[in-house]
């Protein structure tokens, strides 16, 4: 009498082809695609992948013993709204330590049927096991592979010999039984299937796009493109080929598990010929043959996939969200910016974002961020593909220096090496435009990764050379003293996917603290953003930016920044406002105020009077001091340990810092966070640096 098994005694092959379609609770046979710092990706099937976050394991993410095409059981938690697929730890990683195993077809026609066997296919994606280098040409027409077919002549062979006798139908004779047969009829039977195979083999598959598929479900076709990516799962090999038009997933099978064409990688520039099949709602290219091109052909191929991606890439025009010169100035910018972030999407080439950890940071990160992920869902059918090729990484300290440049290095590197992936596009947001991100552009350049450089302010003329594409109004004659990296990021993203620009158009008036240009300020009114809501966003974002500051916390701040009611930023905001309020009330009780040649100067000792491990961080801090100050300061110094911050109109922080380092040259003085107005120093000199640089700013004022 059959046992019957709960759905957590048994793991299910699952036969869909939509996480809407799997069932919370179940243990699942999978195969693990690729890892992120967070965890790892797993496919369930052709296209439907979850993630098994990292919180999930019963050990280090480090430790893990897996590599990507390995046959693992994890536990769907949770489906969640949007596709995605959260995955639990399964302390079974083998079938003998199941009861049972069962198929899950949410089609019905083998739904809870008991699985005796493995199934022989256990890839991510089902072909037919063709053997490398084989056509399906030579096929037998009842199914028979090309090996099965000569084990059956053989065994023919064998019985004839023994006087048995045997039928053999004509699709499965070869020439050599054809030469025994003693008829005629026979004789001419086989010369006519020999000249037919022969002609069909000599005939060479039509060459087409991508973008043409599928009108061609069953057709052997041939493509010629660029090897974006190679994975290795638990069946086939599985190269994602990019031509002129678009992306698509040929499957290779040698066995199971074992990686077709070795020496072809991502890169390389490749002719295949193959069928078009149809597996799960996805076109798939079963591969037949598969060359790599060098000299002219691969010259050919190179070169028509560039014209195609310059012109698939470059927008079509540039309209900024509202009439603003210093963005209007720009605009030739913009574009050259946005054709490098889309054709990075459309050549399969990971994007990652570097910005500041401030609210105005956050915006123009994920204003970006808003605009590239849909490009890369279109592009790319894997669910989870927006993770591996789109990362947004803020910065605690607003410059691009060797820590973030070594850490984004080892990041690429890493892909590269363990998954193929190609050397990252990194746009640097508000934080790459002074020569103190110069040694941190210079090691990216080092390994040939695209630079673009987004700038607000006015950029130093050494960064020029070192970024690949450079927008910043300072390149113009255009002044910009309005335009925050917010507004310009917004721009930016609205360039990349003009799609997008009603979802973007509140973002610009979010950034600014105070004065947003009119331009902004209404067209935040028209989507549905008075100030006061503006006001309540850029708070939340603010302290969310400060928690976890080298996190992107992409969901939240999609929630606060896109699809909140209001509820959200309410209750976000006004944790803002207790905190910050508290510290300015302390902090103002404790201003000392200076008067130095006429100029009222306010010098505040943060080590003593706030928390500097809470917030709001010492910048902001300083920030708010000076926006509430009164008429008659001029100028707001707050220092700490071995740095301070100066917030006055006009002052020019390298200059302030040259002339206290005259005159404290034991002080270590250096002007190190252009975009904060931060010098640093060296703290047993605090005092005299501190009453120094009051006095060079003054000087300036």
């Amino acid at each position: 009498m059959d046992w019957i098994t709960h759905d957590e005694d048994v793991w299910f092959d699952f036969r869909g082809d939509s996480p809407e379609q799997l069932t919370p609770g179940r243990y699942y046979k999978g195969t693990v695609d690729g890892f992120a710092d967070f965890g790892v990706f797993v496919d369930l099937a052709p296209g439907v992948t979850g993630l098994l976050h990292r919180s999930e394991l019963d050990r280090r993410l480090e430790s893990l013993e897996w590599d990507a095409g390995d046959t693992v059981f994890v536990q769907v938690k949770n489906v969640r709204s949007n596709g995605n697929i959260d995955l639990g730890w399964s302390i079974r990683q083998s079938e003998s330590e199941f009861r049972g195993a069962r198929i899950h077809d949410p089609d019905g026609e083998h739904d809870n049927e008991p699985i005796e066997a493995a199934d022989d296919d256990s890839g991510s994606a089902p072909v037919k096991k063709t053997p490398k280098g084989v056509s399906t040409k030579s096929r037998a027409t009842n199914g028979q592979t090309s090996a099965e077919t000569a084990d059956g002549a053989a065994d023919e062979n064998e019985s004839t010999a023994t006087e048995e006798t045997t039928e053999t139908d004509s699709a499965g004779a070869t020439s050599e039984d054809a030469e025994e047969t003693e008829t005629e009829d026979a004789d001419a039977t086989a010369t006519e299937g020999a000249a037919a195979e022969a002609s069909e083999e000599e005939a060479e598959p039509e060459r087409v796009t991508v973008e043409s598929l599928g009108d061609r479900v069953g057709d052997v076709v041939r493509i010629e493109g660029e090897v974006v990516g190679a994975r290795q799962t638990g069946g086939p090999t599985i190269f994602e080929v990019r031509d002129e038009t678009a992306v698509v997933d040929c499957a290779a099978f040698v066995e199971a598990g074992v990686r077709a064409y070795p020496d072809v990688g991502e890169g390389d520039v490749i002719r295949l010929d193959g069928e078009v099949e149809l597996r799960r709602g996805e076109l798939q290219i079963e591969t037949e043959e598969l060359t790599a091109l060098s000299g002219e052909d691969a010259n050919a191929v190179e070169q028509r996939l560039a014209d195609a991606l310059s012109e698939k890439a470059r927008p079509e025009s540039v309209e900024p969200l509202a009439a603003h010169d210093a963005v209007d100035a720009v605009t030739d910018q913009l574009a050259d910016a946005a054709e490098a972030i889309r054709g990075a999407v459309l050549e399969s080439r990971p994007i990652v974002v570097r910005h500041a950890a401030t609210a105005d940071g956050y915006v123009a990160g994920a204003a970006i961020e808003r605009a590239v992920l849909p490009l890369i869902r279109e592009e790319h059918a894997r669910a989870d593909a927006e993770y591996h090729f789109f990362t947004r990484r803020p910065l605690d300290d607003p410059v691009y220096g060797m820590d973030a440049a070594t850490n984004d290095v080892t990041r690429m590197l890493q892909d590269n090496e363990r998954h193929d992936e190609k050397l990252p596009l990194v746009v640097l947001v508000g934080v790459g435009g002074t020569t103190d991100s110069l040694d941190g552009l210079g090691l990216l350049g080092v390994y040939g990764a695209s630079r673009v450089v987004v700038d607000a302010e006015t950029v130093d003329t050494e960064i020029v050379d070192e970024a690949s594409v450079l927008v910043s109004p300072s390149l113009t004659d255009v002044a910009a003293e309005d335009l925050s990296t917010g507004a310009l990021g917004a721009n930016l993203a609205a360039a990349v996917n003009a799609d997008m620009t009603d979802d973007l158009s509140h973002l610009p008036a979010v950034s600014y603290w105070e004065d947003a240009p009119s331009v902004y300020a209404d067209l935040a009114a028209d989507a549905g953003y008075d100030a006061d809501r503006t006001r309540k966003l850029r708070e939340a974002v603010a302290l969310e930016a400060y928690y976890q500051s080298y996190q992107d916390k992409r969901e939240l701040i999609t929630d606060l920044l896109f699809d909140d009611d209001g509820g959200l930023a309410d209750h976000v905001s006004e944790q803002f406002r207790i905190k910050l309020d508290d510290e300015v009330e302390t902090a103002e009780a404790n201003l000392e105020t200076r008067d130095v040649d006429g100029v009222s100067v306010a010098v505040l000792d943060a080590d003593s009077y706030s928390h500097r491990f809470d917030f709001p961080p010492t910048a902001l801090l300083a920030d708010a001091l000076h926006r509430g100050a009164d008429e008659e300061r001029v100028a707001t110094v707050v220092y700490s340990t071995d740095e301070l911050f100066v917030r006055a109109a006009g002052v020019d922080v390298r200059a302030a810092a040259d002339a206290a380092s005259e005159a404290v040259p034991e002080g270590g003085i250096t002007a190190v966070g252009i975009r904060q107005n931060r010098i640093e120093f060296l703290s047993g000199a605090r005092e005299d640096v501190v009453d120094a640089v009051v006095d060079a700013v003054a000087d300036q004022l």
